[in-house]
């Protein structure tokens, strides 16, 4: 007797998406329910008969045939799926989707007779880059500017004011409020949400609050209080407030002023361990110009990145992009635990999936660049050797031998085969491609004649419709 065997037919679909026609013998249907009864008869407990001596057709009659089939057949449907990526060397990157559903299945399913099913997946797509060599971009040339090292200066003094107490004049921009305030919608009279306190601390810097409300604290004197009628913006975070009028009751309590040190040496010493205000600016200085010559990198390459995304011609499966989306929602959930913050009361439902939508524009910018330096990896043979890994990883040696947890080796060692690459991905990338440096003046001026010549063309168009009219 020739023993029947899975047929297996594979369709291409787009997505970078794959369908699996499978047909199942009916051997495999009659051993996978003979094996679900024999399974459930092992653990079943029925008045009048010992534990595993169950006759077979007292327990289908007991549990319900039904209930029986639905369980084989989703023994069935694993058993065969598995079989058929084996068979077709197809590795899945999101688990299957019956095509019929399986109530619809069900209802047609018999034992006796070989079963017909479709089975989808994402896979991962087909690379191609159109061009990988002579890239070019364009990024805004910047200076560093050095009123930078003054406001870092005013800052650190700032964080190092001592807060004294004012009662001889009015409250002034700069200084620190201790408001209590009550706001209501104009039009509904309803509290805003969120949109009261009994006492605050508030710096009087402009933006701190809504448009108005900390220009109208300026000038009141402490136990005044003032009714504010203010507007939220239409870009506000909240949404139910955009827009709206709204009434403020405010009272100030209390009225505070920061008293900032002398910039001397002193200071210098207090603020950055060093022995003079010349040496502490020239730190400061160091730092910024590191900082500003990073970043000014990173707009380079960021440039460069999307430059070769646009270049890739491949289909981006919705899994990948599913997957990126929860990665960073598990990030940003690890951030909020190492704060002490409650994940579980913090990350609700909603915010999940507002965090799914919001993320979802960057999780598939990051998606296609990744897919894009993988594409240049293998268009252009870049790779990572063993040797320098392991020369890689001595730099980590004493970090996992005073690790109080056990480190996988070899997870680390992933993590530093893709940062190598990467980093020799961009190197390749920079060496390779042409970044031109615009002057703001150069970006306004091409934004203008950009205006210019849409404007031009929009008025010919314009004049050629009532060319036509008139010739009618």
């Amino acid at each position: 007797m020739i023993k029947e065997t899975l047929i297996v037919k594979t369709t291409t679909l787009p997505q970078s998406r794959i369908a699996l026609e499978l047909e199942i013998p009916s051997n495999t249907c009659k051993s996978c329910v003979n094996e679900t009864i024999n399974s459930i008869s092992r653990s079943a407990k029925i008045p009048g008969f010992r534990l595993g001596k169950i006759p077979k057709q007292v327990l289908i009659q007991r549990i319900g045939i039904t209930q029986l089939h639905a369980s084989a057949l989703e023994k069935i449907i694993d058993k065969s799926w598995n079989e058929a990526l084996k068979m077709k060397s197809i590795e899945p990157l999101s688990e299957p989707e019956l095509v019929d559903g399986f109530e619809s299945l069900l209802k047609k399913f018999s034992p006796d007779k070989p079963l017909k099913i479709t089975l989808q997946t994402d896979v991962a797509p087909e690379l191609k880059l159109k061009k990988s060599k002579g890239l070019a971009v364009e990024v805004k040339k910047s200076k560093f500017d050095p009123k930078s090292i003054d406001e870092a200066l005013e800052k650190s003094r700032n964080q190092l004011a001592n807060i004294v107490p004012v009662n001889d004049r009015p409250a002034k921009l700069g200084d620190i409020a201790v408001v209590s305030f009550k706001g209501i919608y104009k039009d509904s009279k309803k509290e805003i949400d969120g949109g009261s306190s009994e006492s605050m601390d508030l710096e009087l810097q402009k933006n701190k609050m809504i448009p108005g409300f900390v220009e109208g604290i300026v000038g009141m004197k402490i136990d005044d209080n003032k009714t504010l009628n203010l507007k939220f913006p239409e870009d506000y975070s909240h949404e139910d407030s955009r827009g709206k009028e709204a009434i403020f009751e405010v009272g100030l309590k209390d009225l505070k002023e920061k008293e900032l040190p002398k910039l001397n040496d002193d200071f210098a010493k207090q603020s950055g361990n060093k022995e003079s205000l010349k040496e502490l600016k020239k730190d400061i200085e160091n730092q910024l110009k590191e900082n500003f010559e990073n970043t000014q990198k990173n707009i380079k390459i960021e440039a460069l990145m999307d430059a070769l995304s646009k270049e890739l011609d491949a289909e981006i499966p919705k899994a990948m992009i599913d997957s990126e989306v929860r990665n960073n929602i598990e990030q940003t959930a690890q951030r909020f635990a190492q704060q002490g913050m409650d994940i579980k009361s913090t990350f609700t439902p909603e915010l999940i999936k507002s965090l799914s939508e919001s993320t979802r524009p960057q999780a598939e910018k990051n998606v296609q660049r990744n897919l894009a330096l993988k594409a240049l990896s293998e268009k252009e043979n870049i790779t990572v050797e063993d040797k320098e890994i392991d020369q890689k990883m001595k730099e980590y040696e004493d970090e996992i031998s005073k690790s109080p947890k056990q480190i996988d080796i070899q997870k680390l060692k992933d993590v530093v085969r893709n940062d190598l690459l990467k980093e020799k991905l961009i190197n390749w990338l920079e060496e390779n491609s042409a970044v031109k440096e615009i002057s703001e003046k150069a970006t306004k001026s091409s934004t203008k004649s950009s205006k210019s010549t849409t404007k031009r063309a929009s008025q010919t168009k314009s004049k050629t419709k009532v060319n036509k009219r008139e010739k009618k």
